[in-house]
């Protein structure tokens, strides 16, 4: 080994010492200058000497996005959602279960954990050189079955190890190929930085941690992940097949301890129901101060061989519970209602608090859903209410205070009939709860309108971010969708932001303005912009945010009508032909080209030279485009497999059963849709069946 490869190797050593000791133990050893001094010094190095830089580096957290958004990878086990219990009789009830169903002989002992609330990934570790293991692969739970591969992501988390010593391999007694699972969740320091950055920045509040990490875990950008202070705290321990590698959940926890990984602290083995109990008590006592939410507790079976013997039943495991915490609430007044503007036009009325804490938290403001709900409650400005966090989400009022000592308000509160926004006309389609504004270049809704358009999966701007977004609205360069189109580079050098550095010696602080996007960037966004005209029909229709018009049916629109200026004067039959196309969806469409600003909008866009052509769907295929439902268990394909087999062959397959279903594909156990079916004359056939059609 040269002295440079001793050098770095140290060094690497060292720093995965000390981030061990600030993100997972939270004792930091070294002052953060000292470890960006390290940190440099082997950036260095690495930079002098390229051929030793390796993935599992600590310099290497930070790569480059992913090409191609986020792959879907099967799970090596399914990851299922746990059973809730909300009370000590539902809890005891579970116990008994368990008991009975472990048999008489069975020692029936518990492992309790705080229910962390995040979101759960799974972490693939391979061999590594000299013995050791590296991170391999991070998948998000997805649908349980399968997740998305977000490595790029999660390797920026650093209480996530990128590679396992050999040593600590054999001290938790460890193969190479081991997988290890737990939740990402987003401290409430990091929360609360990151909602005070949001404001400055002009952008709305995020409404808790957890929807904060979803969206943030998920970002093409692996940069932005590295600049929010996520955390990933692990509760199990499985092979490369899935399998759990201990005998024992408590000794699982253990062992993850030993491997380098953040396990949270507060776990017991109990050995009965009644310290079970007491140790949710305490944990509810403690809630307050624990720097990150948990909304309950998780008991699980401790030994693995009784897990094994209980099972499964159709989404949950039977050996492990939730025990939920009971929403935390306060009573205050309303002083106000306020009506927000969302991206998709929807109006939602917003209670204005006199200012109450709740949970630790001071909430001045709580949603009240729609119109309906303020009926329901027969709430009125100047009363006090009751208002609840469910589950830490955005604080809703949940009932009117009517008493001696909290006397009623007087004053009603009215829908606006125009937008309070742009002043256009406020839709409401009968028989349902909500208020709307169609305009989708509404000032309220441009700036989501616009991240929905750009995304990923829509017109695919990719560097039309949140920051730019911002100043193009600020700086009124962008007023409407179609502006993206008549952006110069001179428009975009407009943009700037201003960046405060310290110096390390003084300690005095400088603030300077700088270009917010530099010339080569605004030349690569004015390339993706260009480069978005001709994503297609199916895209545009996505992108224009028409309710109930997602990616699918955008598609399906556009297989059937292969124009846009055909789609705008489709009457309702018309519409409605399109499968899974129903009444709400052709009535959603129609009143969105009735807003004459919505149709000025595709005329801009067509002149801008946005494509608005697809090809019709030629009805030729196999199964002639036939709708089927699958439910129950099938004895030789999984649901996903036969999805694909019908789909390949030119059905569809939609999760619920209408008139429009041809077949009800039902297997074991088939349930509420095999009924449905029955009630409406639809066939039924088994899988059998369905092979045959195939044939």
């Amino acid at each position: 080994m040269t002295d440079a490869a001793r050098k770095i190797a140290a060094l690497r050593e060292k720093i995965r010492h000390h981030e061990h000791l600030y993100y997972v133990l939270d004792a930091p050893a070294i002052s953060d200058a000292e470890f960006d001094d390290l940190m440099r010094e082997l950036q260095r190095l690495e930079a002098e000497h390229p051929e030793l830089v390796t993935p599992d580096s600590p310099s290497q957290r930070v790569g480059g996005k992913p090409k191609e958004g986020f792959p879907k990878v099967a799970h090596s086990r399914p990851m299922l959602s746990l059973d809730n219990v909300m009370s000590e009789e539902e809890l005891r009830d579970w116990d008994r279960r368990v008991r009975q169903l472990a048999g008489e002989n069975a020692e029936i002992g518990y492992v309790c954990e705080y229910k962390l609330d995040g979101i759960s990934m799974a972490l693939q570790y391979r061999p590594g050189p000299n013995g050791s293991a590296h991170l391999a692969r991070g998948l998000t739970r997805g649908d349980g079955t399968t997740g998305e591969d977000v490595t790029t992501n999660v390797r920026t988390i650093r209480s996530i190890p990128l590679s396992v010593s050999g040593a600590q391999l054999h001290k938790a007694d460890v193969s190479q190929n081991f997988e290890v699972r737990g939740e990402v969740v987003m401290p409430l320091a990091a929360f609360r930085r990151a909602n005070e950055e949001r404001e400055t920045q002009g952008l709305a509040p995020a409404a808790n941690p957890r929807n904060y990490a979803a969206g943030t875990i998920r970002t093409l950008e692996p940069n932005i992940v590295a600049q929010r202070r996520l955390d990933f705290y692990a509760y199990f321990l499985l092979n490369e097949r899935g399998e759990d590698l201990l005998p024992e959940q408590a000794g699982a926890l253990d062992a993850l301890t030993a491997l380098g990984f953040r396990v949270n602290p507060h776990r017991a083995a109990m050995p009965g129901i009644d310290k079970v109990l007491a140790f949710i008590e305490r944990a509810g006592e403690q809630r307050e101060t624990l720097g990150y939410e948990i909304d309950g507790v998780v008991i699980k079976v401790n030994a693995t061989q009784v897990q094994q013997h209980l099972g499964y039943t159709g989404r949950a495991p039977r050996w492990a519970v939730a025990f939920k915490f009971t929403a935390r609430g306060g009573i205050t007044q309303v002083e106000d209602i306020k009506v927000q503007v969302g991206r998709t036009g929807k109006l939602t009325p917003v209670a204005v608090l006199t200012p109450v804490s709740i949970g630790g938290t001071t909430v001045s403001r709580a949603t009240l859903h729609n119109a309906d709900e303020i009926e329901r409650l027969g709430l009125k400005i100047g009363d006090y209410v009751k208002v609840e966090r469910g589950g830490d989400v955005i604080p809703k009022v949940v009932a009117v205070v009517d008493d001696k000592e909290h006397p009623r308000g007087h004053r009603a509160f009215y829908f606006p009939s125009h937008c309070p926004e742009c002043d256009s006309e406020v839709v409401r389609t009968e028989g349902e709860a909500d208020y709307r504004c169609v305009n989708i270049d509404c000032p309220a809704r441009l700036r989501e309108s616009l991240l929905h358009f750009a995304s990923r999966g829509v017109m695919n701007i990719e560097g039309l971010g949140e920051a730019v977004v911002a100043q193009l609205l600020d700086r009124r360069l962008v007023r409407s969708l179609a502006d993206l189109y008549t952006l110069t580079d001179d428009d975009l050098a407009q943009l700037q932001h201003e960046v405060t550095t310290t110096d390390k010696k003084t300690g005095e602080t400088k603030t300077r303005t700088q270009a917010l996007v530099g010339p080569k960037e605004r030349q690569a966004l004015l390339a993706e912009i260009a480069a978005s005209k001709k994503a297609g029909l199916a895209r545009v229709l996505f992108g224009l945010g028409i309710r109930f018009v997602g990616e699918r049916t955008a598609q399906l629109l556009a297989e059937e009508f292969g124009s846009m200026e055909a789609l705008m004067v489709a009457s309702a039959d018309d519409l409605e032909r399109v499968n899974e196309v129903g009444p709400r969806v052709s009535q959603a469409i129609h009143e969105f080209f009735e807003e004459s600003r919505n149709r000025d909008l595709v005329h801009k866009l067509e002149r801008a030279g946005v494509v608005m052509t697809a090809e019709k769907r030629r009805k030729t295929s196999q199964l002639g485009g036939l709708t089927f439902v699958l439910t129950g268990t099938l004895p030789n394909l999984s649901r996903e497999e036969a999805k694909a087999k019908i789909e390949a062959a030119g059905g569809r397959v939609s999760g619920s059963v209408s008139k429009k279903t041809y077949y009800v594909v039902a297997g074991e156990d088939a349930g509420s849709k095999l009924d449905k079916a029955r009630e409406l004359g639809v066939k039924v056939i088994d899988e059998a069946g369905l092979e045959e059609l195939l044939r």
